[in-house]
């Protein structure tokens, strides 16, 4: 069994990230941290849990005790708090903040995408988890930048669930300014740009071209949904082909040959890809569930391809769908 340990177990995260390592047949959760929370039912805070766990939060970190470690903290926490805590050099980390996702001097985690980093991830001791917007974006882009496609800039536009904001209230995020409204952030400026960008340039080899970002509120709990608009004079039938080819062996994001909609991702591990061109403009669109592909889905994806067990441990899940 793998023995795990979480931190930030009580936000929306570390609630999914309990729901599906308890139904996970090789592992293990020794601890669930929250300070906040500590001594308390974790369905108290996880509702949704009831008669599944009867687990409760611990203020406890027993690192010596867990060979991997699940960071689900705010950005900019886990950098900090390595600062201030030792983990045994033995012990794994899965990092699901933004802290160590750009390679820089130092930086020893391997970005975890495991449709480009499987076998990187496969020997890494630190991994960061990628973000959700730029999971569903990648994915949508990466075969045509294997294809060298893209050489002009790229229009984007997606759509995310309420709980990318997580469980803490906020007034963009509470149900009366939510429900039945839709409005835009961060337009050219969200933080996940950059991931992206060293994706692509890391699979086409350089990239030139920017990447034109409007991120969308949905009046929706879960879930992001993409398009992005790439121009090229690449023939439809060879574009879907590469498409087919570069995800082949993943067994979790697939391209399909209709138009996709989001309720057959949410409550899943998959990221589904679908391509039309109109002209020189090529238009793809892909989604994912936010807090599984785009978050703790991945992570345990991630954890099963380090310790090397089936990469679909644990996330053989049912979309919603109706």
């Amino acid at each position: 069994m793998i023995k795990i340990g979480i931190l930030g177990a009580a936000g929306y995260t570390g609630g999914e990230l309990i729901r599906l390592l308890i139904n996970h047949p090789q592992a293990e959760i020794v601890f669930a941290n929250s300070e906040s929370n500590a001594g308390n039912p974790v369905t108290d805070v996880h509702e949704g849990l009831y008669g599944d766990t009867d687990m409760c939060f611990t203020s406890d970190m027993p690192f010596d005790k867990v060979d991997v470690v699940f960071f689900c903290f705010g950005h900019g926490k886990s950098r900090q708090f390595l600062q201030e805590h030792d983990i045994p050099a033995n012990v794994k980390i899965i990092d699901l903040a933004q802290d160590f996702r750009l390679a820089e001097p130092g930086n020893d985690y391997v970005y975890g995408l495991p449709e480009i980093n499987r076998d990187k991830i496969a020997k890494a001791n630190h991994v960061a988890n990628p973000g959700c917007f730029a999971t569903c974006i990648q994915l949508g882009l990466l075969p045509a930048a294997a294809m060298k496609l893209i050489n002009d800039d790229v229009a984007v536009n997606a759509i995310t669930g309420s709980t990318g904001a997580g469980q803490k209230p906020g007034a963009t995020t509470h149900f009366s300014w939510r429900n039945n409204n839709l409005s835009i952030y961060k337009a050219f400026s969200h933080q996940h740009v950059p991931e992206i960008r060293q994706s692509l340039t890391q699979v086409q080899g350089s990239l030139d071209a920017d990447i034109d970002f409007i991120p969308y509120r949905g009046d929706f709990a879960r879930g992001i949904f993409a398009t992005c608009v790439v121009k090229t004079d690449a023939q439809a039938d060879e574009i879907i082909e590469g498409y087919k080819s570069f995800y082949k062996d993943a067994p979790f994001t697939h391209y399909v040959d209709k138009a996709i909609d989001l309720k057959q991702v949410v409550n899943t591990n998959k990221c589904l890809v679908h391509c039309d061109k109109f002209g020189n403009k090529l238009l793809i669109t892909s989604c994912i569930d936010n807090l599984l592909k785009g978050a703790v889905g991945q992570a345990v994806q991630n954890m099963n391809i380090m310790f090397g067990i089936d990469e679909t441990e644990g996330l053989r899940l049912k979309p919603t769908a109706f």
